[in-house]
């Protein structure tokens, strides 16, 4: 698969950045992307991931994008910082060993403790806004794992659930769509159902590459899901995984 070089923002981006490095290397690098933080300039420019890409390497080989997170999904983002390693990573989720397990906050509560959904999704257009929908034939196979880590109620007396997902296929939209499909939107996602608007309650909580050099890193959740997650008495386990000293210190 041939690498596909991502433009620098035009943005002006601030002298800190506003994300920690969970996991790097001479070939890669995973940062904790922020919530509301896109990861690449949409239509109407502005500040996003790539605007720091100088701080992460000044070398004129790279750094691009290895994948892409919702603007409102925070968590772990994987870097390339050589043409090599973006190459290799690239193949690593075409061939689906790479492990991505993510936490969701949803309405209500699913009928059993875990389970499968292996359900197609198209993209369909409503309007001026656009969705993936669950189809019979037509669409792209996806498939997510899912269990409970919690139930409980938030702030209003309605139920919510703390879900984990692992996502075996890499589908737009997919935690999204295939939380809806169960019945249980994530929590502000109102494309998909949710009841009311704000943000988003879903990160990529962690991420496992079985390169030559094996890649893991885990994130936190962001303050609003720590929030929540304290309000519904959910204890978040402690994250394991030794974050870098220096954030973003450059490499030639």
């Amino acid at each position: 698969m041939k690498p596909h070089a991502m433009q620098r923002g035009a943005g002006q981006a601030p002298v800190a950045p506003p994300f920690t490095v969970l996991y790097r290397d001479n070939r890669l690098v995973v940062l904790d992307k922020p919530p509301g933080l896109p990861v690449h300039p949409g239509r109407a420019g502005g500040v996003s991931v790539e605007d720091w890409f100088p701080a992460l390497s000044r070398h004129r080989n790279g750094p691009w994008l290895a994948h892409r997170l919702d603007q409102d999904t925070s968590g772990c983002l994987v870097i390339a910082l050589r043409k090599q390693a973006l190459v290799a990573v690239q193949a690593c989720f075409a061939a689906g060993q790479a492990r991505k397990t993510y936490w969701a906050i949803v309405q209500g509560t699913p009928g059993t403790a875990r389970g499968v959904i292996d359900t197609p999704l198209a993209r369909v257009e409503q309007g001026r806004q656009w969705r993936m929908q669950p189809v019979k034939t037509g669409g792209q196979p996806a498939r997510t794992r899912w269990r409970v880590r919690g139930t409980g109620h938030d702030g209003a007396g309605q139920p919510i659930t703390w879900l984990e997902l692992v996502l075996e296929t890499g589908r737009t939209h997919q935690a999204r769509a295939h939380c809806a499909a169960i019945g249980c939107p994530i929590r502000g996602d109102t494309r998909y159902g949710a009841r009311d608007a704000g943000a988003l309650h879903l990160m990529s909580r962690s991420i496992h590459l079985p390169l030559d050099v094996p890649v893991h890193a885990t994130a936190m959740p962001p303050e609003h899901m720590r929030r929540i997650m304290d309000q519904a008495g959910w204890t978040v386990p402690p994250d394991s995984v030794e974050k870098e000293v220096t954030r973003c210190s450059p490499t030639h």
